[in-house]
């Protein structure tokens, strides 16, 4: 059989279109982003909260270590699904993208103009055989002076802005739920109490039975910089999530 009988002529380099159009290195990218926990993102006029579903591959790992949801600048936060490694190189750029703004340009970054130059730098690793494209897509949220900012940039280095997005194993069913939120009517603690809430609705416990949740924010309450909730916030998050979950478990 030749290469293009059995479909492997076109997935061989990212440089290559295949008849209809289609970069299947791309595609395999988008799969790997696809293949972690799930994380989200909720964007209110008052700020913007990042929560995570931190799988843990095995009970010797240490909670808290190996975290997704990280700080780009004091403005802004991003989470990362897909490729543990892959996103936090990602999030170096965007840190350095962040340090070279304020060094030129004596003020903070823009959150929309930073994903659109972290969206350029990951479209180029889709123009080059000497590299791939990452295999992780990365949410940025920030608060500046043109207010609350979320967006998503995924690995062919398309860039969106939203009020809600998904991205991991079981996005579809977490944009379903997000679907039903009244983002300019929330509070920040309604948007964490929801974020918690969608991410245990969504885990799978057949397939994946141990996970950490994580949630980060950035609103007048952090002082206008991101960072992980407070504590107390957290447990009673995480309580009320594991609460709703129960009960639909019961109606089924």
């Amino acid at each position: 059989l030749s290469m293009s009988a059995i479909g492997t002529g076109y997935d061989l380099s990212c440089t290559t279109f295949s008849t209809d159009g289609r970069i299947f290195q791309v595609e395999y990218a988008q799969k790997a982003a696809d293949a972690s926990g799930t994380v989200l993102g909720i964007r209110t006029p008052h700020g913007v909260v990042l929560a995570c579903e931190q799988l843990l591959a095995s009970k010797m790992l240490v909670r808290g270590e190996n975290k997704r949801i990280l700080t780009v600048d004091r403005h802004i936060g991003a989470c990362t699904s897909g490729v543990l490694a892959d996103g936090r190189c990602v999030v170096e750029r965007a840190r350095s993208e962040c340090t070279s703004h304020k060094t030129l340009l004596k003020e903070p970054m823009p959150a929309r103009f930073l994903t659109e130059r972290v969206a350029q730098y990951m479209q180029m690793f889709t123009m080059y055989g000497s590299v791939r494209p990452f295999g992780a897509a990365v949410l940025f949220g920030g608060v500046d002076s043109e207010g609350s900012y979320l967006s998503l940039c995924d690995p062919s280095g398309l860039s969106y802005g939203f009020w809600g997005v998904a991205a991991g194993k079981a996005k579809q069913a977490a944009k379903a739920e997000l679907d039903k939120l009244k983002f300019e009517n929330l509070t920040m603690r309604e948007a964490v109490l929801h974020a918690a809430r969608i991410i245990y609705a969504v885990h799978d416990e057949q397939k994946d039975k141990n996970f950490e949740l994580e949630i980060g924010w950035i609103c007048e309450e952090s002082g206008n910089q991101f960072a992980l909730i407070p504590s107390d916030l957290f447990a009673e998050a995480e309580t009320a999530a594991k609460a709703a979950k129960d009960d639909d478990d019961d109606d089924e």
